[in-house]
């Protein structure tokens, strides 16, 4: 019974987020405003579950992962530190949060610079240093100098560096349409698995 109400509540939404196609209507406000509610409340409760309650409550108030009982005295810098982000929704008060915010933008920009350096420039390098004696390798030599060649900016784009930056933009023009075929073909999945849904799951149409 649950399973079946389940269904029904899912394609009515299905149908009302499809009544956009038509016009904007009540249908679909309600099924977007349910929508971003319940991301919204999934977040929180996420966030609460698997970060603040097990990073932070269960060690400090029950000692569980906790060695050493200064460790959990130290637990105390990052929930002042959370509690100062809160502040933001009180206007008297709102700069306090200041000081969390570039604590935690500072160390995001420092993780970030780190993880684009290990994880994607130094693999980048390291795969582009290959043996010209495949036509793949060599389209992946030339694709990766020519469309450095085209954001070198340091000189003017002429001779040798104009031929290379016009090469660097077909790279970047296949890179973009390949990436727009991507996100096209991942958008008709989803559609083809929401009609599906209908048409087997809730009309029942297709076994």
């Amino acid at each position: 019974m649950m399973q079946t109400i389940g269904i029904w509540i899912a394609a009515g939404l299905t149908l009302a987020i499809f009544s956009f196609l038509y016009k904007d209507n009540p249908a679909y406000k309600f099924a977007e405003h349910l929508y971003v509610g319940v991301s919204a409340a999934f977040a929180v409760l996420y966030t609460w579950a698997f970060d603040i309650w097990p990073m932070l409550v269960e060690p400090m108030f029950y000692g569980r992962g906790i060695t050493n009982q200064a460790d959990r005295f130290i637990l105390i810098v990052p929930a002042i530190f959370g509690l100062l982000m809160l502040t933001r929704w009180i206007s008297k008060i709102a700069w306090l949060s200041r000081w969390a915010i570039s604590l935690t933008v500072g160390i995001a920009a420092g993780l970030g610079i780190t993880g684009q350096i290990q994880g994607i420039l130094l693999p980048q390098i390291q795969g582009t240093i290959l043996p010209l004696n495949t036509f793949n390798n060599i389209i992946l030599v030339v694709g990766v100098i020519s469309t450095l060649i085209f954001f070198y900016f340091s000189m003017a784009h002429r001779g040798l560096i104009k031929v290379g930056a016009r090469i660097g933009v077909v790279f970047i023009m296949a890179a973009f349409g390949a990436s727009f075929g991507y996100t096209v073909m991942a958008r008709i999945s989803l559609l083809i698995g929401r009609l599906h849904f209908l048409v087997s799951d809730w009309l029942r149409l297709v076994p």
